[in-house]
């Protein structure tokens, strides 16, 4: 009987030894893995950054002589320097600021709406020059000789906007179309010299000299349009200098048009032999296109 307990006992022994064994053989179960989400990327938030690019104007000027009793003498000056109509196109570089807000109704992809603010500094000017002249018959033989020399000029020195902008999302790719308001600081004028001889008048030659002066300088208002595509960088970029959110790189054009102003020229004899020659009026318009690309610092959710 004792015996058979002992034997009993060694094989439950046994039995447990390989079953521990098998068991330490078995793979141990692993922790199931943490999901953690890849952050989505968003347009929505504020940002403000720098631009630079180059602008061209098509800027136009149309002279003409106002109605009077000297209109013809008036409108043969204008032929004679070739100022009748007349472009002051001219071109250079531009530099400045902006600062927006963007709205992205679903992040990763989707509808972006915004509102951007700029201004830059334009070196758009131009001077054209013309001279000519003509003989004018004043009677009983005699004749004057008119000669003139003349000048146009015209800048645009300051251009901002404050549009509206629309577009879809790739995800970090954004592109859009803008529009709205324009405004910029212009500077017109244009200036007349004239010499008129009497050769054969009684007494000898009979010179008299004019100038005709005429300008205006101030604000323009009127609209813009364009489009674009913008890209958003990773916070690390080594151009996030001020630690925003993101940083994105912008290439745009825009179309500008600041109407048209009208300058009256006035007329001065030295020394004055009658009444005043009729004015001339010129009416210019403004308008041009900017290329350019931006810089811009995303400040919210990135």
């Amino acid at each position: 009987m004792r015996r058979r307990l002992l034997v009993s006992a060694s094989l439950l022994a046994s039995a447990l030894c390989a079953g521990g064994a098998v068991a330490a053989d078995l793979p141990a179960r692993a922790a199931p893995p943490v999901f953690t989400p890849v952050p989505v990327f968003t347009w929505t938030g504020l940002y403000g950054g720098f631009n630079l690019g180059y602008a061209w104007s098509h800027d136009r000027v149309v002279t003409r002589a106002l109605d009077g009793p000297d209109t013809g003498f008036t409108r043969q000056a204008i032929a004679a320097i070739g100022f009748e109509r007349i472009g002051l196109d001219s071109g250079g570089f531009t530099g400045g600021g902006q600062v927006g807000a963007n709205y992205q109704f679903t992040p990763g992809a989707g509808l972006v709406v915004g509102v951007e603010a700029d201004a830059q500094y334009t070196d758009l000017r131009r001077r054209r020059t013309g001279s000519g002249g003509f003989v004018q018959p004043i009677g009983g033989g005699l004749t004057i000789q008119n000669d003139f020399e003349a000048e146009a000029r015209g800048r645009l020195s300051t251009l901002g906007t404050v549009r509206g902008r629309l577009g879809y999302a790739f995800d970090r790719v954004l592109v859009y179309g803008t529009g709205g308001f324009a405004y910029g600081e212009t500077t017109y004028g244009s200036r007349v010299d004239q010499v008129s001889t009497c050769a054969n008048c009684p007494g000898g030659p009979v010179v008299v000299d004019a100038v005709t002066t005429g300008g205006r300088r101030g604000m323009q208002t009127g609209y813009a349009y364009g489009g674009g595509i913008e890209v958003a960088l990773p916070a690390t970029s080594v151009l996030n200098l001020f630690g925003a959110a993101a940083v994105t790189l912008k290439a745009e054009y825009l179309h500008y048009d600041l109407g048209t102003r009208t300058i009256v020229a006035a007329f001065e004899q030295i020394p004055s032999i009658g009444p005043a020659r009729q004015t001339s009026v010129s009416r210019i318009r403004t308008e041009g296109d900017l290329a350019r690309v931006g810089l811009n610092f995303k400040f919210g959710v990135d």
